[in-house]
């Protein structure tokens, strides 16, 4: 199970790293871009399907055809944990190393869009003050760490547990019983 855990959490990873950097750098060069949320999202889940083919070829390969709803989800959720950590991993470098005012450009795109969208003064003001403190959190690498986890884990338990409903086989009793 674990050879098959880390190789396709390796896959779902890289998948999902490469199209956040891809995404990222073009939301940062045009801060204007739309649908970028939607597209980040629509790349977890490409790269969470990893999630069935890893829990199909554990069940089949490894398992004589069968799994447990348990170890379904066992499986997608270390998965997905996987793919998660070299997201983080990613994104902490692509951060630090190659955004460090990603969120000064953040907040001013929210404001821009709140502005555009009709919020009065007071709303901009509001709004300002929660992403100021989003922004001061952010300046703890910890935060950090803890915030791109929960933009992506709960995507990939979703998936497991879907896949794990999907996909789990149980043993068919043959035994018939008989009148005596």
């Amino acid at each position: 199970m674990k050879k098959n855990v880390i190789v396709f959490g390796l896959i779902a990873g890289v998948i999902v790293s490469v199209l956040m950097v891809l995404s990222m750098a073009g939301c940062y060069n045009n801060p204007d871009m739309e649908h970028s949320m939607l597209i980040g999202y629509a790349s977890m889940v490409l790269a969470f399907s990893f999630i069935f083919v890893g829990i199909i070829n554990y069940r089949d390969k490894y398992n004589d055809g069968l799994i447990t709803f348990g170890k379904a989800f066992k499986i997608g959720a270390l998965i997905s944990l996987v793919a998660s950590t070299i997201y983080v991993i990613v994104w902490l470098v692509d951060y630090y190393v190659f955004m460090p005012d990603f969120m000064d450009k953040y907040v001013a795109q929210v404001l821009r869009e709140a502005k555009a969208s009709g919020a009065s003064a007071a709303e901009l003001s509001k709004k300002a003050k929660e992403l100021a403190v989003n922004q001061e959190m952010y300046k703890n690498p910890v935060m950090v760490v803890l915030f791109t986890y929960m933009e992506i884990l709960p995507v990939g338990i979703l998936i497991s547990l879907a896949a794990a409903l999907i996909l789990k086989r149980k043993p068919v009793n043959d035994f018939k019983t008989h009148a005596v």
